[in-house]
């Protein structure tokens, strides 16, 4: 995987809805939520699902057999932090409509090379509990026929196949709930259950304090990095020694010890690298996978050079430890009271280590 290129035929964001302006800035767009339907001209786009490369928890299901059902189509990715936040509508949305004529869909389009192993998303969905159809989205083929652009996104489909209804990114749920009723009532020709599900999501699953979220997501490889601040910038694909920036400004990240940065990833080359980055937000996320070998690789995080104690993370322990063991998101730190900025630093004990992208909440 180290050197592979990142291609992507369309634009591919992942964008938060209704975070601060800077995430849509950074996102080179805006959210379409409520904005209607993209236009399929009379072909219902569940014809696409034809071009998924594995199912999960289900055979393979055709637009010819899912009509005269209701249909949320959810794109996700596992090792997106927005995806998983919404991940907790979707079990609880599959249950309760399940007898009413719902089915949901999870599409998994991965981002990252990792995620179109088969074995990798099938822990996640057994983590995350997820019992609905997922359909593996390895070649794009049903993120095109969506015309889709984000992660997480939502489509919600009439019993003739059509969609009626789009949502991009995180929240606005009691509004897609109510879609979801208001279709099922076409179906049923009768009202639906009053009242929006309730959840209760805990630990990466929580939702963010979106009003404290300042940082955006960084991508470590170099084909979509920004604000990195180690002397002598990044050098591509080529081993190096990084020092780590001295006084690095808000969102401003480095890295420190032998490292190859490729397009998609930075491997660490020698036992005792670092990756520094100055944040603000409740919780840091970073996405990571152990070396070729598969050997687990330890880390320690401190935070503005302390033990994060209260502040750590469900991946850290009070002193900072954690162990990287597959390819994932890792929540690293999640702060406990007020929010300013800080410096964050996770050191790598062992050598391998392959580190993508930085997310907050």
């Amino acid at each position: 995987m180290p050197g592979e290129s990142f291609n992507r035929k369309t634009k591919l964001i992942r964008f938060a809805a209704g975070v601060m302006v800077l995430y849509a800035l950074i996102a080179g767009g805006i959210s379409a939520r409520g904005q209607g339907a993209p236009e399929f001209h009379g072909v219902s786009p569940l014809n696409g699902l034809t071009g998924a490369t594995q199912w999960i928890n289900s055979k393979p299901l055709t637009a010819k057999e899912l009509k005269g059902k209701v249909v949320l189509v959810d794109f996700w990715t596992y090792s997106c932090i927005n995806c998983l936040r919404a991940v907790p509508y979707m079990r609880a949305w599959a249950d309760k409509y399940r007898d009413s004529g719902l089915v949901v869909i999870g599409v998994h389009t991965p981002e990252f090379e990792f995620e179109k192993e088969l074995p990798n998303v099938q822990r996640a969905v057994t983590k995350f509990g997820i019992t609905y159809p997922v359909a593996l989205d390895s070649n794009h083929a049903i993120w095109d026929a969506f015309q889709n652009e984000y992660w997480p996104a939502h489509y919600f489909i009439d019993v003739n196949g059509r969609v009626r209804h789009t949502h991009f990114g995180e929240g606005e749920y009691e509004q897609s709930e109510k879609w979801i009723q208001e279709l099922l009532k076409e179906r049923n020709a009768k009202a639906m259950p009053a009242g929006a599900v309730s959840v209760n999501a805990q630990g990466i699953e929580a939702a963010a304090d979106m009003n404290q979220v300042r940082s955006p997501e960084t991508y470590i490889g170099y084909e979509r990095a920004s604000h990195f601040a180690s002397p002598g910038g990044i050098s591509k694909d080529q081993e190096r020694q990084y020092a780590a920036p001295a006084s690095p400004a808000l969102n401003q990240w480095g890295l420190a010890g032998k490292w190859v940065d490729h397009g998609e990833t930075a491997v660490l080359q020698a036992a005792g690298g670092k990756i520094v980055f100055r944040f603000h937000a409740r919780d840091l996320h970073l996405v990571l996978g152990p070396g070729a070998d598969g050997k687990p690789v330890r880390y320690r995080v401190t935070i503005d050079g302390q033990a994060p104690g209260d502040n750590h993370g469900v991946d850290t322990d009070a002193q900072g430890s954690g162990l990287v063991t597959e390819h994932r998101l890792y929540q690293l730190v999640r702060q406990k009271g007020a929010i300013s900025d800080h410096i964050f630093t996770i050191e790598f004990e062992d050598a391998g280590v392959q580190a993508f992208a930085f997310t907050f909440g």
